[in-house]
């Protein structure tokens, strides 16, 4: 018998450390070859580590949540014949059995030590007071009744016009005269601890780097959707069964191209370490989607090459991989600008972080009917806040607003997004 070490592989791209995420396996279970031992965290991208070795796991190398380096041991496996490893795994030592301790009777389950008798406390006599007529009491005395689910209009008082003093209020309390129907508010102590790891950690280390190096300007503005709207429903109504459905997102890609075909400076990744901004031709468009784990950003890749249906089929395809987990690595890296939505659940106006180490994100807000002047009356007309953050480092406010309103300009009048040139 041999001890066959399984180290944690390279998983490319120069990372030199993996997080560790999930065991498949625990010490004493017996493992095939391309049986799966565990799952590690790399940027946003889950790697599976098999076993290439068949026998019995006898020791496992971390924790979930762990940061292990490249290369460590992550499984000791027993096998037949020789190991990897001259050394077989020391047996641990055994725990020296506790003294035992004389317990002390505990009290049955079903006796409760019995609540101290309230004391009665001497008050004069009860003054009546007219029907349905606001109780006079002090805010002490009012805070006491709600922690105790007192209605005071029930509670005679034995001050000047009745007036309900603590001793009326604990008199009525003792005598059993708390109101049929109210229920004193129990106070939850409770408090959980959850681990901070996976995606989760991911996600906490992204926005905690946006946060800190980025200086934020965001700015909100006002767009009225009725053209774009009726354009989007009759295309759909047209290629119903021919082509994908068309939501908001392509023909926002399609306006973020044309504004940045101008704007070059806001199609970028700026390298905070080297000083630079690397101004991409293409425009690499990512999408902020939810999934089980947490928060991805899926990319479509060089959008400005695709139709409006091409992208559309892009972003469900990617979205459904994202929320599968079969989203693959270079689908979630090299965005160069970022669009946030939270469809139906989105608010008025947002303040969305910048997907670090780009310099530019537009958040989507909630579409809504509101009154719109017309120069002669107010009608009502669909309209939508756009919410768009820009790293102040290398984009100045003047630049963030025009690109704020070519956007305006664009889906308020969407013939001009298929306009060539």
């Amino acid at each position: 018998m041999g001890i066959f070490a399984i180290r944690l592989p390279d998983v490319g791209e120069g990372i030199a450390e993996a997080e560790l995420t999930e065991w498949h396996v625990k010490p004493g279970d017996i493992v095939k070859e391309d049986d799966v031992l565990a799952a590690v965290m790399t940027d946003k991208a889950a790697v599976e580590v098999p076993s290439s070795v068949e026998g019995k796991v006898v020791e496992l190398g971390g924790e979930i949540g762990d940061m292990l380096a490249i290369g460590c041991v992550l499984v000791r496996i027993e096998v037949d014949g020789e190991g990897n490893e001259a050394a077989s795994v020391a047996e641990p030592e055994p725990t020296p059995a506790p003294k035992e301790q004389k317990a002390e009777p505990e009290p049955e389950r079903g006796d409760k030590p019995a609540e101290p008798a309230r004391p009665v406390v001497k008050t004069g006599k009860p003054v009546a007071r007219a029907k349905n007529t606001k109780p006079l009491a002090a805010p002490s005395v009012r805070a006491r009744a709600r922690e105790e689910g007192v209605d005071l209009r029930q509670v005679p008082g034995s001050g000047p016009g009745g007036r309900i003093s603590h001793g009326d209020l604990e008199n009525w309390i003792a005598s059993g005269g708390i109101q049929q129907g109210s229920v004193k508010r129990g106070k939850n102590t409770g408090v959980e601890d959850v681990r901070v790891v996976g995606m989760r950690r991911k996600i906490a280390e992204k926005m905690a780097i946006s946060k800190r190096q980025i200086p934020h300007i965001t700015i909100v503005e006002e767009i009225e959707m009725e053209a774009l709207e009726d354009l989007r429903a009759a295309l759909n109504r047209k290629y119903k069964d021919q082509r994908p459905k068309l939501t908001l997102l392509p023909f926002l890609m399609r306006a973020i191209v044309e504004a940045v075909r101008e704007q070059p400076e806001l199609n970028a990744r700026y390298d905070d370490e080297k000083g630079i901004i690397h101004r991409h031709g293409g425009v690499h468009v990512g999408i902020a989607t939810q999934t089980p784990n947490g928060l991805n950003v899926p990319v479509v890749h060089h959008a400005e090459a695709g139709s409006l249906w091409d992208n559309a089929a892009e972003l469900a395809r990617l979205a459904e991989a994202a929320r599968d987990g079969s989203i693959k690595r270079d689908e979630l890296t090299g965005g160069t600008i970022t669009i946030t939505s939270l469809g139906a659940l989105g608010a008025i106006a947002t303040t969305p972080i910048i997907n670090h180490p780009e310099v530019a994100i537009v958040g989507v807000n909630k579409m809504q009917m509101r009154p719109v002047w017309d120069g002669q009356q107010f009608q009502p007309c669909k309209m939508m806040n756009i919410s768009c953050s820009f790293d102040h480092r290398v984009i100045d406010g003047w630049d963030a607003a025009v690109f704020v309103q070519k956007l305006k300009l664009l889906l308020e009048t969407p013939a001009m997004l298929f306009v060539e040139g």
